[in-house]
Order: structure tokens, then sequence, then C-alpha cells
């Protein structure tokens, strides 16, 4: 029976060709702010003092006078007023290691400024380690520290009935709410794109891991050929095994190559050597290199390839190639002494044809996909194809006897 696989894109993801890629601009400004964020984790002292040692003058200067109202209070002593001040601010230097420790310290000399009557604005600043609190701590932490807040609140509405206390704290407890939120809504989107950045692993692992079985399975089966051609042909025509072995090292030398083309994405060195061993993903203009390796191995390959079309896109270009090698690399492994292949390319109007067809045994007689090692074989042919919203059948050919696998993409060529 015929098996078929279509899987449709999930739906509002965006294609890699139609993402717009970052202008240098923003590359250079990315770069800039990563530098500063590495620098500020590795030293964040220079930062955490800048900070403290700013909110300490500005609330020095606000306690002795230069921007409150000091007649409502000319009654407290100097003493109370900036050792209360000192007890708001000076914390703030441990913000970002213990939070919540540096709320209780500030909310206890918050409780002294609004009983005592001093409403000092350093109060305020009880909501840069809630927003520390918000964004690294979890949820419950978060309602510890509302209650930590609200005392000094409650104590000044009992403290004062008539309605001072109104103007000095319902402006603190809004603020208090904001750098709550703006705490919330940054760490959801931190952990957004952490998510995003998790995912993005995932599928390039998934797709390097695809891309070593197609590149290492081939090539082995290959390799395999010749070596056992070589064994048998060694005995009678020593110039044939010599051959054999000069196939076996270019077909060494080429996956080699893959392999290094395919690695050297998860590093960034740029230096001359890898930037000139880099080459492009393999195309159609390959396959006829492809089915001369396979006839090495032993395997008498029929073939009709038709000139491409110009423009065609890259990606399903690679697709064909991968589609076509898994199919003869299981030829190879599976069809038996004696067997032939086909490989036939058509284009259509709207859509590209890929036929392997080989004369070798029927399924029954061949392991089943998810036998094998990883399950990368049919099931990574089958996720190729549907990237691009394309089919791919395997199964016997409809005259029977042999194998056929045919794949069936849309034809979206390239802008020229």
């Amino acid at each position: 029976m015929t098996s078929t696989g279509k899987t449709a894109p999930p739906t509002g993801t965006t294609p890699p060709a139609a993402r717009t890629a970052p202008t240098a601009a923003s590359r250079y400004v990315q770069r800039a702010l990563a530098r500063v964020r590495a620098f500020d984790a590795a030293h964040p002292w220079p930062w955490d003092g800048a900070l403290t040692g700013t909110w300490t003058v500005a609330a020095l200067v606000d306690a002795t006078g230069g921007w409150r109202n000091t007649a409502q209070d000319a009654s407290l002593p100097p003493w109370l007023v900036v050792t209360t001040t000192l007890a708001l601010v000076l914390p703030l230097y441990e913000r970002r290691r213990h939070p919540v420790g540096v709320l209780a310290a500030m909310a206890c000399a918050a409780l002294v400024s609004t009983v005592s009557g001093a409403f000092l604005q350093a109060a305020y600043l009880q909501a840069i380690p809630l927003f520390h609190i918000a964004l690294r701590r979890p949820p419950r932490a978060l309602l510890w520290s509302t209650a930590l807040i609200a005392t000094p609140l409650v104590a000044g509405a009992v403290r004062f009935r008539d309605g001072t206390w109104a103007e000095h704290v319902v402006p603190a407890l809004w603020t208090y709410v904001l750098a709550a939120l703006v705490g919330i809504t940054v760490r959801s989107r931190r952990d957004e794109r952490e998510q995003e950045v998790r995912l993005a692993t995932a599928a390039e692992r998934t797709r390097i891991a695809r891309e070593m079985h197609d590149i290492i399975g081939h090539n082995l089966a290959v390799i395999t050929g010749l070596a056992d051609g070589g064994r048998y042909a060694a005995a009678k025509s020593p110039e044939r095994a010599a051959q054999a072995l000069d196939a076996i090292g270019t077909t060494s030398r080429q996956a080699l190559a893959e392999l290094r083309r395919l690695l050297g994405v998860l590093g960034h060195a740029e230096d001359a050597e890898g930037a000139a061993d880099r080459a492009p993903q393999p195309g159609l203009a390959d396959l006829p290199a492809l089915l001369d390796g396979v006839r090495k191995a032993g395997l008498r390959v029929h073939s009709d390839l038709p000139p491409a079309p110009h423009h065609l896109a890259p990606g399903a270009q690679l697709t064909v190639y991968r589609v076509a090698q898994e199919a003869l690399t299981n030829t190879l492994k599976h069809a038996g002494e004696g067997a032939e292949a086909s490989v036939t390319l058509a284009f259509a109007p709207g859509a590209l044809t890929l036929t392997v067809t080989d004369t070798g045994a029927s399924r029954t007689d061949r392991p089943p996909p998810q036998s094998r090692p990883g399950g990368q074989g049919l099931a990574g042919m089958r996720e190729r194809a549907a990237l691009y919203d394309g089919t791919l059948e395997c199964g016997p050919p409809p005259a029977g006897g042999g194998w056929r696998v045919q794949l069936r993409l849309p034809r979206e060529d390239s802008p020229s």
C-alpha cells in the first residue's frame, strides 16, 4: 500500500526568506547593547555604585530642604531625617542580588518616614527593588512585597486621618503599581525571547541531524559498495581495485567537505581558510555527480534530468537533491544484487516532480522506516517535502515489483 505524507507549514509562521534582514545600523546597536549587558553581568558594581550614589546625593538634597516643604516637619530632628534618607537609598546597591531583603529594609525606613510625618520622597525608590522582584522572583515573592509596601501606607492612613497622608501616599501607590507592571511586562517579553531561542535551537539541531543523516548515510553506502566491488576485483583486476580505492578516497573527501560546511554554521570563525572551504548547498546541478557516485558503487542508474528552470528556489533544489540521495541510499542498502534504479525529473508549469524507482526487493523484504536508527530516513524526506507544501509518496510502483519514491513540489521560482 502506498503511504503518502503531506503536512502544511504551521499556521502563522513566516518563511525564512520572507523575514526582513536586519540593517547594518540595527546590527551595530544590537552588538553594542550585547557588549554593555555582558560588561554589566561580569562587572555589576560600577552601575550599582553609580545608581546608588546618584540617588543618595539626590535624597540628601531633598532631606535638607532642597525640594521639599520643611514647614510641615520643622519639629523633626535633622539626624532622623538624614538617617531615614540613607536607610532608604543605601540598600539599593544590593537590589539585584537580594531585592526582597532590600525592599524589607527600605520598607522599615519608609514606615519611620510616614509615621513621623517626614514623608521623604526617597520612599518612592521602593519601586526599584519592587521592579527587580517582579522581573526575577516567583509570583509569591511579589505578594510578600505587596505586604511590605502596604505596611507604611496603612500606618500613614491611621496616623494622619485628616487626609495629609493622601497627597503623599496615593502617588507612591501608583508608582509601585506601575513598577510591578513594568517588571512583569519585561519578564514576559524576556521569557518569550528565551522560548523563541529554545525553539530555534531545537529546529536547528533537527536540521543538522537530518543533513548529517543524509550526508553520512549516503556516502557510507557508496563507500561500502565500492569496497565490496574492489575486494572482488582485486583478485582478477588489480587495476579496477585501484580505481575503487580512488573512488573511495574521492567520496570520503566529498563527505568530509560537506560535513565541514554543515558544521561551519555552528561556529563564528570567519578565517580565510573557512571562507574558502564554504560552498553553496547542493542543488539540481549536483544531481549528475550524485548519480555518478552511485554508479561507481555498483548500482546501474538510468536518468532523465532536463535542464532546471532559471532561478528555482535554492531550498527547493536542496530538497530534491536530498530526497534523491536518500532514495538511492536505500536502494544501495536494501534493493539487493542486480537491482537497477531510474531517476526522473519533470518540470510542469506549476510543479516539480522527482521520481526514483528501483527494480529491487519489495517493501515486505525491506526493513520498515521506523526501525532504522534515528528515524531520519523517510521521516526526514517527508519533513523536507512538507516545508515547501509538497507531497512524498513511497511504495511499490503501479506496475508492481521494486520500489518507488515520488516527490512533488509546487514550483516557486526565486526572484532573479
